[in-house]
């Protein structure tokens, strides 16, 4: 719905001038730049299907319509230590990201909070507002005037930059907030525990303070104490039993080298 209207998965209200049809357009098309410039996806079919099952079990948790997305699963082949998601259901992790997972909660975790960005729609959400604070909106015309080609004019370079092949778009404290507890709630529903959560964060965190190598999630997903504060009072208030019972799913071997 076009506007200003209720999300089901966060329960806010939120401006977004990006209909389905249209969210899932840009991200056919960035998605092909952002593949590129971290080093394509991995090759080994049973990796690519281990990794697309615990998504697809990941998807298929969240609200309304939004399990109909013609959701996609990357793992990238790239050592640099990120992760992002655009809109319309494409979901990417970087096998450096991945390899400094100790279980497959955590990497569960990684991958439910960018799907959580993509069913909290914030990349509309900030796209949208960027267009009313440009005038852009209004020089195209709000919504059902704009066609799918417009919104890829004005949506990529806001995404990737203008042949930068990067993701540029920082999200802000109550957008990753809400992906991280969004992605708690889909990986629980999926069975795992959510103490993997806090564990993620925290090597992330603890990647962000060694000095060798800033994780790059960390520049458009900030603020990893202040998260792990988050998340910790979240198990706390709505999952208490993960606290007493803090074993988490192994990986089968396949990320370590």
């Amino acid at each position: 719905q076009l506007g200003c209207s209720t999300n089901p998965a966060t329960g806010r209200s939120q401006l977004n001038l990006m209909s389905r049809s249209q969210e899932i357009a840009l991200g056919e098309e960035a998605k092909s730049q952002l593949t590129g410039e971290y080093g394509g996806s991995i090759g080994d079919a049973s990796i690519h299907n281990y990794f697309s099952g615990i998504g697809r079990d990941l998807s298929t948790q969240t609200e309304s319509d939004f399990a109909s997305l013609p959701w996609e699963f990357t793992l990238l082949d790239s050592e640099v230590l990120n992760a992002f998601a655009l809109p319309g259901g494409k979901v990417f992790v970087s096998r450096g990201l991945a390899e400094k997972m100790d279980s497959e909660a955590e990497l569960a975790f990684v991958m439910g909070h960018e799907v959580g960005h993509v069913t909290a729609r914030h990349v509309n959400e900030r796209i949208s507002k960027q267009m009313v604070v440009t005038g852009a909106a209004a020089a195209i015309g709000i919504g059902a005037q704009m066609s799918d080609s417009d919104v890829i004019k004005l949506g990529v370079p806001a995404v990737v930059g203008a042949g930068a092949g990067a993701y540029l778009l920082k999200f802000g404290r109550d957008q990753e907030s809400e992906a991280d507890a969004l992605g708690m709630r889909y990986m629980e529903r999926s069975g795992y525990n959510p103490y993997g959560a806090y564990e993620a964060m925290g090597i992330l965190a603890q990647a962000a303070g060694d000095g060798q190598r800033q994780p790059e999630f960390l520049s458009t997903h900030p603020y990893p104490e202040t998260r792990l504060r988050q998340i910790q009072q979240r198990l706390q208030k709505e999952y208490p039993g993960s606290l007493q019972d803090k074993n988490t799913k192994t990986f089968p071997g396949r990320y370590q080298s």
